[in-house]
């Protein structure tokens, strides 16, 4: 897979292990590896609100349309 890498960027607002593993399985299976989390927390609890998973992918826009 040559050149630019493409990203992805998965809203979750269900944060939960089951549904951050669900998304990671999801589109770990279509090839897009997994780069990196991001939580946002209110000021008032520990606990998200909502992540962002971020992947990325050396295909070409063209592979990639082909296989949506």
């Amino acid at each position: 897979m040559a050149g630019n890498p493409h990203y992805k960027v998965v809203e979750l607002s269900l944060v939960t292990d089951e549904e951050i593993e669900k998304a990671l399985n999801k589109w770990a299976g279509e090839g897009w590896i997994f780069d990196g989390i991001h939580f946002v927390v209110r000021d008032s609890s520990k606990r998200p609100t909502m992540a962002f998973i971020f992947f990325t992918s050396g295909a070409s826009e063209s592979e990639e349309l082909k296989n949506v």
